[in-house]
């Protein structure tokens, strides 16, 4: 129940991306719808995780990058109806209590339990590295990712389906921390979007900027359609009259998700199966459907670009905000842990010392 004159506090997010370059329809559909809606419902935290990055690209060439990609990343969330004035969006590697959660937390899980994580493997592979040649911090992304959900004790992770087993180590963890010291860490639940999986324009698996089948969201109207008409279709189907698949079709998974129009793409759907509509006419509506869908966001990413340093802004000001929610909470775990009397114990007997040689 809510206390007398006193606002009931909302419940917390915390999700966000690796600054690795621009996000693309999969990424919207996959988490950042979500938190776009969710924004005005939570207390929402969306971290550029370029310490993630590390991971997989420990060269300073990767580091050099990070405060141009952070800018295109932040830039997408904007345009896409972020609002930074409601949401907190912050750069990992500047906040130092992300260090020190991520050290507390590896203490909490096995290695064996990592291993499991069917990502990491997905990860390593991507990245071209045998099972000898992981690194520990590979390894332990999950952690690490734990102790971006766990810092502002977020309540609700919206992600996308490859990062679900992510957020079961987080649960994993913050239980066996609260069994160990006192609940300090509330259990996180893991939203996953309306459509988990979009499948990449070349139909061969999800979309993805390494397998570059993707549609950016600041793609310009020429560049989606050139991307929509060379979209895979039903291989099978060599003419328009042969009767065709739609599932597990891109065009009709996009149409599905982008397209408002339901009595068209219903429409679409009988004819396709019938054999009596040409790939070229379901494609074009897709173009119009898809670019009707992004102008609003060119809309938004162009004025945010025309204010110079807007975007650094941003990020610097969620920053601050994330370093004194990030201090308050490494300042109960270390309560509940007891360290700090530790530390304060020591401290007071250091000067008992110096008192009595003054007095001496």
């Amino acid at each position: 129940m809510r206390e007398s004159g006193k606002p009931q506090a909302k419940k917390r997010i915390l999700t966000g991306d690796r600054p690795t370059g621009r996000l693309h329809l999969g990424h919207y559909v996959g988490s950042l719808k979500s938190r776009v809606r969710l924004q005005h419902e939570y207390d929402t935290t969306l971290i550029v995780a370029d310490l993630h990055m590390l991971t997989t690209k420990p060269g300073r060439e990767a580091i050099e990058l990070i405060a141009e990609n952070a800018r295109g990343l932040v830039l997408d969330y904007l345009a896409a109806g972020i609002d930074p004035d409601i949401t907190t969006i912050y750069l990992q590697s500047a906040v130092r209590e992300t260090y020190e959660l991520n050290l507390v937390l590896e203490m909490l899980i096995t290695v064996n339990r990592l291993t499991r994580v069917p990502s990491i493997k997905d990860m390593a592979r991507a990245a071209n590295l045998s099972d000898e040649e992981m690194p520990f911090g590979l390894l332990g992304y999950p952690v690490l990712q734990a102790a971006d959900i766990l810092l502002p004790r977020a309540h609700l992770v919206p992600v996308g389906k490859d990062n679900e087993s992510h957020v079961e180590v987080t649960r994993e963890v913050a239980r066996r921390f609260n069994q160990l010291y006192g609940e300090v860490f509330p259990i996180p639940d893991v939203m996953i979007g309306e459509v988990p999986t979009l499948l990449g324009t070349d139909g061969q698996g999800k979309m993805s900027k390494s397998l570059g089948n993707t549609i950016y969201l600041s793609d310009d109207e020429a560049t989606v359609n050139r991307k929509i008409r060379g979209m895979y279709t039903d291989p099978k189907r060599v003419h328009a009259d042969i009767p065709g698949t739609v599932e597990g079709n891109p065009v009709f998974q996009y149409h599905d998700a982008f397209n408002p129009d339901v009595r068209q793409v219903g429409d679409f759907k009988k004819r396709y199966r019938e054999g009596k509509i040409g790939d070229v006419e379901i494609k074009d509506a897709l173009a119009k459907a898809i670019n009707n869908f992004l102008e609003p966001m060119r809309e938004r990413y162009r004025a945010y670009v025309a204010d110079a340093g807007f975007v650094d802004q941003v990020i610097m000001d969620g920053t601050e905000r994330m370093r004194g929610v990030a201090a308050e909470t490494m300042k109960e775990v270390k309560k509940a842990m007891g360290l700090s009397g530790s530390l304060n114990r020591i401290a007071r007997a250091a000067e008992r010392r110096r008192k009595r040689l003054e007095k001496n």
